[in-house]
């Protein structure tokens, strides 16, 4: 079946656009390229256009008719999203809202939309539950907690069926090394800390080390990318089955602290990490994870990739052949 993927060009989508295409689907990438990379989409087809090209939009649904819509092309940067909102709401919400139009246009398939663990704010609970109050402390997360709400409201009006996953801090590579991440710029904790490892960059910033966690510095859930991706494949073949619209968080469950990554990326690497230790950063919480016993009990999915090495080691093979091409 053939399935559109809005920002397939990006880390996680070509990601799931290759799990895709492992699983027996026809993946279509549409992105406009201003963050993602054509090679990664390892030969599927690719059409380039914006979200907010309805034209452009109509023209790749004409021809491709997609079963489904796989949703990832957004702005996603936390720290921008406050100096620049008006790119967020733009990009985020407008783009976003551009699409929806264009699902009506075309017969309504149903979408995967990529939502994030931003939309919790401060979170009142841990483990973080689908159920927790959403409260979001910047424009990104509140932009796409404003898409969640519009999908809800798309399908009491129009009949539009969803998937909204909230996941957690992506990590990791394609174990078989064809993919992997490359942002620029680049703010993730753990290529940070393998970059710095590898003399990629000059030394990782620790923001924090009084937090009340049993190491001082802020803990997080770190999630494989192939377990995200893995996660999109199962949610479009559940729509494309008729599957009722729902929210799902993806993440470990497990939660790993900023000196446990230092740690892990020198055990993998066999490498110091030149690790420098300031103080927190204004809206850092101690710690966020989450339980995803709800996606795994309605869409039978798990994480594989729970024991951050394998993580860490999956993202060091890709940063350190990434520079032995660049040498």
């Amino acid at each position: 079946m053939t399935i559109l993927v809005t920002g397939g060009a990006g880390y996680i989508g070509s990601h799931t656009v290759k799990l895709l295409r492992q699983g027996g689907h026809r993946a279509v990438v549409y992105d406009n390229l201003s963050t993602g990379n054509a090679a990664s989409v390892l030969g599927a087809p690719l059409e380039t256009g914006d979200i907010l090209d309805g034209d452009r939009l109509d023209e790749v649904f004409r021809r491709h008719q997609p079963r489904c819509v796989i949703h990832f092309a957004a702005s996603a940067y936390v720290g921008e999203s406050m100096v620049e909102p008006e790119k967020y709401y733009r990009n985020n919400i407008s783009g976003t809202v551009s699409l929806l139009a264009a699902l009506r246009r075309h017969g309504l398939p149903p979408i995967v939309f990529s939502s994030t663990c931003a939309t919790y704010g401060l979170a009142a609970e841990l483990p973080i539950l689908e159920t927790t109050p959403q409260a979001p402390i910047n424009p990104y997360g509140f932009t796409k907690l404003a898409i969640e709400h519009a999908l809800a409201d798309y399908g009491r009006a129009y009949g539009l069926r969803s998937v909204a996953f909230r996941y957690f801090n992506a990590a990791g590579a394609d174990p078989e090394g064809e993919l992997g991440e490359d942002h620029d710029p680049e703010t993730h904790a753990v290529p940070l800390c393998i970059q710095a490892a590898l003399g990629q960059r000059a030394s990782f910033s620790v923001f924090g080390t009084d937090y009340d966690t049993p190491d001082g510095s802020c803990i997080r859930d770190y999630i494989h990318v192939m377990d995200l991706a893995s996660a999109h494949v199962a949610a479009a073949e559940y729509l494309m089955a008729g599957g009722a619209s729902d929210v799902f968080n993806l993440a470990t469950g497990r939660g790993t602290s900023v000196i446990e990554i230092v740690k892990a990326v020198e055990r993998v690497t066999g490498r110091e990490v030149p690790a420098q230790y300031g103080p927190r950063r204004a809206g850092d919480p101690p710690a966020l994870y989450a339980s995803a016993a709800k996606a795994e009990r309605v869409l039978g999915w798990k994480p594989r990739y729970v024991n951050i090495d394998d993580t860490v080691a999956h993202a060091a093979a890709w940063f350190t052949r990434k520079g032995n091409q660049a040498a």
